[in-house]
């Protein structure tokens, strides 16, 4: 299916909104605060905070530049704030007052009319009427002035980048690393905005694309910081629906508390009250655009944030640290502590969900024990160790042969895996009243890494099967964008055949582009696999996820209609070729003659073009009359179809028996799995190659360094692939017989009946197609 990197919106819709429009604000903050911005409205939006230290201030941010958005999506870039007026109307409970020392100001971000980088403080109470909680404010930007007291310093409004209003709680102290005597919630209401003055409205991209049949991903700990409508927004404006997967992330939803000097997750296993309103909104939102929501919650834990007890640790004690900076932990699946917060946070969702007239759908992500890259396992945090049996056997390196009490040891480990999720689905469905879609999301490259060949012991256990889950859901993207095709096949494979789910109760998840420098490699590959799955009949298939849709542009566009039959009849024509028929290959030269005499010659064509003329092969009237009936059959010149050139059908040589070792395919390097089949003609280090796309397969035979191989298959076009990827620098060999994709040259023959009488052979040329790979 076609699809294109956007870079910038051209020719596309676009429309208009109010600067300022509630939607496009943001929130920022440093850890452990938290806070949020829903729209409420169109002209009001709501901010939620919840503190923990003095020093700890919530910003409220708009952005001249749309750096989140899509590009077809975005609104324009206007730095210049001359003549705009911002008013609204504000009331706050509990945050700090307008009135107060340190209270809401706005940061302005930008440049003095010289250039130089300049930051301004406005304090909103010298430009509010009202009480200090209640108030109209009106910002008139080429009159405001920074300071505490006016008369202050005159703000340049003509090139600002950002600006933020400041939010803290009432014991707010600049700097201060102490906490408050007890967590604080504070909300501050913004209605009524309205933009008066120059510049007061901004063109935005409003494309609705076609819908496409794919689906988004989103998540909580990318999108905490921008509005619910903001985000989904943007999933119907690039023809995402029906339903969406919705990472709650590990690092934002929970509500955190003091537990000795440290603050941490909860026992009890709360949301902390801006994430259960952003949530709330959110649901709410995607019910009204029909969206069904897939809450997934996992097993992993912001570090800072999980009690150390329920952290899962190796066999020297060191526990699992990911690879996100700062770092995430893993839950032990047999801490019972752990355990229980996991499954009152997702019981959580679950009744936001149902506040929503939402279905409960709940997406059980990637639960494992962790494994780093040196093989080891972290199996043994005390309650695990209690689990199997107080003294476990230490599984020093996964990587090599393990002896039978080890492996006994992934088995239990994965029983128990199994047990917890069970609990967790159990738990889920009992709360719906049994109505409750349970689904399981496995990450193939790390559970079945095949560095680690018992891995998948532990971390798929055979107690998932079908009907443990009421769907499966895989995810591959480091094979995909990786290029290890024959591993993802394999996956697949082992995967329907532990766990027997049938296809039409699969879904895929494709992406996703960590670093963006990859996205023009990485998102052509996604985009491919996400055909593939649907070749496999996947249904349901996710682009996984929304920010790196949005920071690459991807936009993927709808099939037209059905897909279009190719324009090719997989048959052979219907009459031997003898020596009788013309061939000629033909290639195209472009030849220019310098005043010298000099030739400079350019080869136009990578490979030949052959015509055929088998006319001559026709010998009575019932092969005439069968000729006019494949003539019509094909269309005339419409349609495609087999032949076979007598004097070049072999991959060895011309025309003798094929080998395995006849013509060099490829060379091997530990990844590709996928070769396309050509013959090579010429010695040489540039031999001219032709791809073969009509091989016959029943005369494929194929070798890797020598060695026959026969696990393969053959797909469209002449393109082998084979279940194992060949190790670097093998030499992927191949032959076969093949055939010649060709038409009629003309959509008309002239045969005279009084002519053939005479022995006159009538003219059938056939011209050689070029199929595209």
């Amino acid at each position: 299916m076609a699809f294109w990197l956007t870079r910038e919106r051209r020719a596309q819709e676009s429309s208009f909104i109010q600067r300022f429009d509630p939607r496009f604000w943001t929130v920022n903050f440093p850890r452990p605060a938290m806070a949020s911005v829903i729209a409420t409205g169109a002209d009001s939006m709501q901010i939620d905070v919840e503190l923990h230290h003095q020093g700890e201030l919530v910003g409220l941010i708009w952005d001249s530049v749309d750096s989140l958005d899509h590009p077809l999506l975005a609104y324009e870039t206007i730095r210049d704030y001359s003549n705009t007026i911002l008013n609204f109307h504000w009331q706050s409970e509990g945050v700090i007052a307008l009135d107060a020392v340190n209270g809401p100001t706005l940061t302005i971000e930008g440049r003095d009319a010289a250039g130089n980088p300049q930051t301004w403080f406005v304090r909103l109470w010298n430009y509010a009427v009202g009480t200090a909680t209640d108030a109209a404010i009106s910002l008139p930007f080429s009159q405001l002035e920074s300071g505490f007291a006016l008369p202050g310093t005159p703000i340049f409004a003509g090139d600002i980048d950002r600006m933020f209003i400041s939010l803290v709680a009432p014991d707010y102290v600049p700097g201060s690393e102490l906490p408050l005597p007890q967590r604080f919630n504070g909300r501050v209401t913004i209605s009524r905005i309205t933009t008066d003055g120059a510049h007061g409205m901004l063109e935005i991209g409003d494309v609705r694309l076609p819908i496409h049949g794919e689906r988004i991903a989103t998540a909580y700990d990318d999108g905490y910081n921008q509005t619910p409508a903001r985000l989904l927004r943007g999933a119907v404006g690039l023809g995402y629906r029906t339903d969406l997967v919705h990472y709650v992330g590990m690092s934002h939803f929970m509500r955190l508390s003091r537990q000795g000097a440290a603050l941490l997750a909860a026992t009890v296993g709360e949301l902390c009250q801006p994430a259960a309103e952003w949530h709330r909104n959110f649901f709410d939102i995607a019910h009204a655009n029909e969206f069904e929501v897939i809450a997934s919650i996992s097993y992993e834990l912001f570090d800072a944030y999980c009690p150390e007890p329920w952290k899962q640790r190796k066999a020297d004690g060191t526990q699992a640290l990911t690879g996100w900076v700062p770092p995430s932990t893993l839950l032990s699946p047999v801490n019972i502590e752990a355990m229980a917060w996991l499954r009152v946070s997702a019981l959580r969702f679950v009744t936001l969900l149902e506040l929503s007239g939402q279905p409960v759908r709940m997406q059980i992500g990637e639960p494992w024990w962790w494994t780093n890259a040196e093989g080891e396992i972290y199996l043994y945090d005390d309650a695990a160790r209690a689990a199997f049996g107080g003294a476990p056997p230490e599984i020093d390196d996964l990587r090599l042969p393990l002896g039978a009490d080890k492996i006994a040891l992934l088995d239990q480990a994965g029983a128990l895996l199994a047990q917890s999720t069970a609990e967790l689905t159990a738990a889920i469905r009992a709360a719906s009243g049994g109505l409750a879609e349970v689904l399981l999301l496995a990450f193939t490259p790390t559970v079945l890494n095949p560095q680690m060949p018992e891995l998948y012991r532990a971390n798929l256990p055979a107690e998932w099967a079908m009907p443990a889950f009421d769907r499966l859901q895989l995810e591959d993207y480091d094979w995909l964008t990786g290029g290890f095709d024959a591993l993802r096949r394999a996956a697949y494979a082992f995967v329907d055949a532990r766990l027997s789910y049938p296809v039409q109760e699969q879904d895929y998840l494709a992406g996703f582009v960590l670093d963006p420098a990859n996205a023009e490699q990485f998102w052509a590959r996604i985009d491919a696999g996400i055909d593939e799955a649907a070749r496999r009949s996947i249904a349901r298939r996710y682009v996984w996820a929304q920010p790196q849709i949005n920071r690459d542009g991807y936009t993927r566009l709808p099939s037209i209609g059905e897909d279009p039959m190719e324009a090719f009849d997989d048959v052979l024509y219907p009459f031997p070729l003898g020596r009788s028929t013309a061939v000629a290959p033909e290639f195209s030269t472009s030849i220019s003659v310098t005043a010298s005499g000099h030739e400079r010659r350019n080869s136009l064509w990578s490979d030949a073009r052959v015509h055929f003329d088998v006319g001559p092969g026709i010998r009575s009237e019932s092969e005439l009359s069968e000729l006019i009936s494949f003539f019509r059959a094909r269309r005339g010149a419409a349609i495609g179809f087999r032949i076979s050139d007598p004097f070049d059908h072999s991959s060895n040589g011309m025309t003798d028996s094929p080998t395995m070792l006849d013509q060099l395919i490829g060379i091997g390097d530990g990844q590709r799995a996928d070769f396309q089949l050509v013959k090579s003609y010429g010695a040489g280090a540039d031999p001219q190659k032709r791809p073969i796309t009509r091989p016959r397969t029943e005369t494929l035979l194929v070798s890797v360094d020598g060695n026959p191989v026969l696990d393969w298959t053959i797909g469209s076009k002449g393109l082998l692939t084979l279940t194992q990827a060949p190790p670097d620098g093998a030499e992927v060999r191949a032959g076969f017989l093949f055939d010649v994709p060709v038409r009629f040259a003309e959509d008309r023959i002239d045969i005279s009946g009084v002519n053939f009488d005479a022995g006159e052979a009538p003219s059938i040329p056939l011209i050689e197609i070029r199929e595209e790979l």
